[in-house]
């Protein structure tokens, strides 16, 4: 049996505490449907699970073949890419209060299983639920015009109340969901920390940067 090279010195195998302080290498992404590895330089396509309500991390192969809403009757939905974001909405203190969100981020989507709008915002133990009810959801159909073009399960109206106004986008719902663990990661204290708050200022001025107006004016 061949040992170590000359002159090389062994590293003991981590032991006892050691086991979990030692750093380890990050977990190679893989294709959740065909095992193919994901680039990791690059972001990869999500789809949307309507049967579990989950986020499935996809190759673009599968993606493409999986996705029901080119062609296949089933239960995946390919993520989009779309970012719209709506400075001429009217949600005022009045609509915030109906929501019974208690903080200051929310987004909401239209999730095709249950057959209602969802709604759900960050906190320590990751996204949690809020209940939405019609004349909530009915008061953000009238105050943005982004919560009417809401692709099903895949896309979702983000909110944000920050320094005495609300500002609105239609974003990717993976987004949101990378949001939230962003903010568990890194919550502190009883309003997250500044940590947290930087997170969320850098996917906010992200959103800015690729949020387009939508096509028409107000009716």
């Amino acid at each position: 049996m061949n040992g170590p090279p000359s002159g090389a010195v062994r590293q003991p195998a981590p032991t006892g505490l050691r086991r979990f302080t030692t750093p380890r290498p990050p977990r190679e992404e893989r294709c959740e449907l065909c095992g193919a590895p994901l680039a990791a330089e690059e972001r990869h396509p999500h789809l949307v699970d309507t049967d579990k309500r989950a986020l499935v991390c996809a190759c673009g192969p599968c993606a493409q073949l999986m996705d029901r809403s080119a062609a296949s009757p089933g239960r995946f939905r390919a993520v989009p890419g779309r970012f719209l974001g709506d400075p001429e909405h009217r949600i005022d203190d009045r609509t915030w209060e109906a929501l019974r969100i208690p903080v200051a981020v929310a987004f909401f989507f239209h999730n095709s299983a249950l057959g209602r709008p969802v709604a759900l915002y960050p906190s320590p133990a990751g996204a949690t639920e809020s209940e939405a009810d019609d004349a909530a959801w009915r008061s953000l159909l009238d105050a943005t015009r982004l919560a009417a073009d809401l692709e099903p399960d895949v896309e979702a109206l983000l909110l944000r109340r920050h320094e005495g106004r609300t500002e609105c986008f239609l974003v990717p719902v993976d987004l949101c969901y990378e949001l939230v663990g962003r903010m568990r990661l890194h919550w502190q204290g009883f309003d997250g920390g500044a940590e947290a708050r930087a997170d969320l200022d850098a996917v906010f001025a992200h959103v800015r940067g690729l949020a387009r107006a939508p096509q028409g004016s107000r009716p």
